[in-house]
């Protein structure tokens, strides 16, 4: 049977103000009545410090786990869990370099499972290159301007840095483009999206993108060619609260993407110099008979050394870096959709001015105003509920990616030290 869209909750102010910062660590302090975070980012109550409960109702020990690795068994039993509930599978895989007369290109496989009514078959398979994605992100933007969509990750790289064809780029490329896919597919709304449905089902794409703005929602143009020169009295205070989060959150996010990007450079710098380093001891250890053991110790040393730091740096280029930029692509979506939203605000606040202005005896507001009141609401309603959801998704994310650094700097040093 098909399952209808489930309508997103409204998070409230309340839930708003309780927005922790994505970069906190435990406290028992509640966050304060503003969401703006200060400049030396105070820390506001753990996710720890909350009642949490399984889908069938059973509690849940949020005590702190012994280690990381239980921490992430458990986030991860949850998400078995909500699988029993979801009837739309997507996955991104097996990415196939094709080579052409005018280009050189890669595509990946798009496999789908699904139950719903509104596709014909249970399964599909179709291959997709990353523009085909790019094509979707925009015709979501058009036809759901209300919504938070996912963002792609970059499509160009700097020449002579990083080869774009390589299977370490290939790979991480691979990830993030599912990734983008699973955030859509748990969508209450998004996932129910036309377009969606045509991305994952189409063979050929190219006649759906010939087709332009042709399917372009009326939301979506009012939004776009809203009344220019008004501009936008002030933004409601829970929503001028999130600009100012989004702004400290992209700002710290980008320094410590800097930092991590500078330490994998100075440890790949340090890696080369430990290669060269290793092997003296051991040619060393030829010419000298008596001390030949311990130089080959030393010479062995350093080859563990070696291939633990080189672990611990593909660890922080596959998994760290690639989750840092996505939210600081995801902040520039949301503020995006703030723009929008004040937009619509500006326009109402336009009409309504020129209302007042014609000083009609008839009390009755006209059917043009209340329209762009209740995209309005609309807007804020929908804005409020994705951005509860992108905070609950950060969080998990973030702790995760967190405590799974942990771990993997813990087996470093577990793997370099002399016992």
């Amino acid at each position: 049977a098909a399952s209808a869209p489930k309508p997103l909750p409204s998070s409230g102010p309340k839930s708003l103000r309780e927005m922790p910062h994505p970069l906190a660590t435990s406290s028992s302090e509640e966050m304060g009545p503003a969401l703006t975070p200060s400049p030396d980012l105070l820390l506001p109550r753990s996710i720890a410090d909350k009642d949490l409960s399984l889908p069938n109702g059973t509690p849940v020990d949020t005590s702190s786990p012994a280690s990381s690795s239980s921490l992430l068994n458990r986030l991860q039993l949850d998400d078995d869990l909500d699988v029993e509930t979801r009837d739309l599978f997507v996955s991104v895989d097996d990415p196939k370099k094709h080579v052409c007369t005018m280009e050189t290109y890669i595509t990946y496989r798009v496999t789908t499972k699904t139950t719903r009514a509104e596709f014909d078959l249970p399964e599909y398979s179709v291959r997709r290159r990353y523009q085909d994605f790019d094509w979707l992100r925009n015709k979501l933007e058009e036809s759901q301007p209300t919504h938070l969509i996912p963002p792609l990750p970059e499509k160009f790289v700097v020449k002579g840095v990083v080869d774009r064809f390589s299977e370490e780029f290939v790979e991480t490329r691979r990830k993030a483009l599912d990734k983008f896919l699973k955030r859509i597919t748990d969508h209450p709304v998004l996932s129910f999206n036309e377009h969606f449905n045509v991305f994952l089902t189409a063979k050929d794409l190219n006649a759906y993108k010939k087709q332009g703005m042709a399917l372009l929602s009326k939301m979506g143009e009012s939004v776009k060619y809203v009344t220019g020169g008004y501009k936008l009295r002030s933004r409601p205070l829970e929503f001028a609260a999130i600009g100012d989060y989004l702004d400290t959150f992209s700002l710290k996010l980008g320094t410590i993407d800097r930092i991590a990007q500078r330490i994998i450079k100075e440890q790949l710098e340090y890696l080369v110099e430990l290669r060269e380093y290793g092997p003296v001891y051991s040619t060393w250890g030829g010419l000298e008979v008596e001390l030949s053991e311990p130089l080959e110790g030393v010479s062995a040393c350093i080859g563990n050394c070696c291939t633990a730091l080189e672990e611990l740096s593909e660890d922080m280029t596959e998994d760290f870096l690639p989750v840092l930029r996505e939210y600081i692509l995801y902040a520039e979506s949301m503020k995006n959709v703030l723009k929008k939203r004040d937009q619509v605000q500006a326009e109402y606040e336009a009409k309504l001015e020129a209302v007042a202005l014609k000083r009609e005896d008839r009390p009755k507001v006209p059917t043009d105003v209340e329209k762009c009141q209740d995209r309005v609401e609309c807007f804020n309603a929908d804005l409020k509920a994705d951005t509860e959801r992108w905070q609950n998704n950060k969080r998990q994310d973030f702790r995760q990616l967190l405590m799974g650094m942990a771990d993997k700097n813990i087996q470093y040093y577990e793997k370099v030290c002399v016992t």
